[in-house]
């Protein structure tokens, strides 16, 4: 999808805005004129209000250039926020996809070329397709839609302020991508393999293998890796684009390319959806592509532990007690919380290695956030109120949501083991979120900290946001991206 900035439309089909009670922007009313009342007589003709989200396309008139107009609703001029603009537009982008038009001018009137810029992220977003195992794709399947205009007010604004939210774009392709892989494709060899590429952004990396990493006493890690015949990978991602001695900010994503549950066995039903259990990893390596791209004021430090959970005869047992890098051990009762595991020793890793600001780690964690939360919040768990106030402002202003969960003392008794210092389950059935964040909490040494559980948010399959693909969502990019830019660049 290219995305292109005018003063004027040059497109097959035009986009103009509508607000609440069908009232017509400035670019519809002049388009109104022009097509002798044809918008008016079709919003009549139809259930379109103007109220956010909601989409009319109609055949443009024969004094109109284009073929086809859209008209978009934004709801209240008041609350028109450039989350609402972005949706919005993706919802115009998504109606003529796939229907013949080639280029869509969509008429933005607000003169804040920000606006203008998620305008242009919200088309990007909607046009986004992983087709590339399909062979047999017929022609009526495959997208028209190859560009998007964006007719500004000033159009060399938001062309500026695009640059900066093209990087963004950049990252949640990306994440998506590498969620969308198969298995048998993107295994943690090969995930390191793409993640190093992104030194041509200006990213420093860095991949530890399996020998590095037992020298340095990662046996929680390398415990879930060990049933698998594909070797475990943590690569280092840095970006240093802030003040020289700034402590960095460290995230850290679990990497599961793809989590069969080990020798505690998934029902295999849907186990196919458990390739994407490095959906918090996709986040981080988004993140550090964005950020890199939009060349941000800040030291920043991504890292995710790659691993495949396979039930293999060599694969760990319920009942194990493995030794992870902090010293701490941990008896295994199910192989399937296999997560927390992973990210113990890179947590453990991430605040020895950088001594960083603080640390956030993004984990498709576990399916009892789904029954707390659904699809539409990430839980996030936290030892520092600044931080998760700050990550919940950022999710409002992205549109990704966050809703902070409690950890404490009473929950943290639920992890005790009877033979080894914690176990990797809580009390069943209960607090099962809760029992994941708190057993990350004992190997962040007093960190100041966020574990976010999206286990809802990065894999989606029935959303209704036209923003969304089916599937792998990119949730986390938007949110980090926007936590980082707002709270923490010089």
């Amino acid at each position: 999808m290219q995305i292109k900035f005018s003063s004027k439309p040059s497109g097959d089909a035009l986009a103009v805005a509508v607000y609440e009670k069908a009232s017509l922007s400035p670019s519809a009313k002049a388009l109104e004129e022009a097509s002798g009342g044809s918008l008016t007589r079709a919003i009549k003709a139809s259930r379109f209000t103007g109220d956010a989200g909601q989409v009319l396309e109609i055949a443009a008139p024969a004094d109109v250039k284009a073929a086809r107009i859209v008209l978009f609703g934004l709801g209240s001029k008041k609350t028109a926020n450039g989350n609402v603009y972005e949706k919005a537009v993706a919802a115009a982008a998504k109606q003529l996809l796939l229907g013949g038009t080639q280029v869509l001018s969509v008429h933005i009137d607000a003169e804040d070329g920000e606006l203008a810029s998620r305008a242009a992220l919200g088309a990007t977003m909607a046009a986004y397709r992983f087709d590339q195992y399909r062979t047999k794709l017929k022609a009526d399947k495959k997208p028209s839609l190859t560009t998007v205009e964006i007719v500004a007010v000033d159009d060399k604004a938001a062309k500026k302020a695009w640059k900066s939210w093209e990087s963004v774009a950049e990252g949640v392709k990306l994440a998506r991508d590498l969620v969308m892989e198969p298995p048998n494709i993107l295994h943690p060899e090969e995930y390191a393999k793409r993640i190093s590429k992104l030194e041509k952004e200006g990213l420093e990396v860095e991949i530890l293998g399996e020998s590095q990493m037992k020298k340095l006493g990662m046996g929680s890690l390398l415990g879930v890796s060990q049933g698998s015949v594909r070797e475990a990978q943590l690569v280092i991602m840095r970006w240093n684009g802030g003040k020289e001695g700034d402590k960095p900010l460290a995230f850290v994503g679990k990497g599961l390319t793809f989590d069969t549950g080990g020798i505690s066995l998934k029902p295999g039903a849907g186990m196919e959806e458990m390739k994407g259990d490095m959906g918090g990893s996709a986040a981080v390596v988004g993140l550090m592509r964005a950020l890199a791209g939009r060349k941000a004021k800040a030291n920043v430090v991504g890292v995710v532990a790659l691993v495949e959970n396979m039930p293999d005869g060599n694969a760990q047992r319920p009942g194990d007690v493995v030794t992870s890098m902090s010293g701490q051990t941990i008896e295994i009762l199910n192989t399937d919380a296999e997560g927390r595991l992973v990210l113990a020793d890179a947590l453990w890793y991430t605040q020895e290695k950088f001594d960083p600001a603080f640390i956030i780690d993004l984990a498709t964690l576990t399916g009892a956030v789904l029954v707390a939360l659904g699809h539409e919040h990430a839980a996030i768990f936290s030892n520092d109120d600044k931080l998760a106030d700050r990550l919940y402002a950022a999710g409002k202003a992205s549109d990704e949501g966050v809703w902070r969960l409690p950890i404490g003392p009473e929950y943290d008794r639920h992890i005790d083991s009877d033979i080894a210092d914690m176990k990797n389950l809580g009390q069943g059935r209960n607090a099962g979120s809760i029992a994941g964040a708190v057993f990350l909490q004992r190997f962040v040494n007093g960190k100041p900290w966020v574990h976010m559980d999206i286990a809802g948010t990065a894999m989606y399959a029935g959303s209704k946001d036209p923003r969304l693909p089916a599937f792998g969502t990119g949730y986390g990019v938007r949110v980090l991206d926007r936590f980082v830019r707002d709270f923490y660049e010089s």
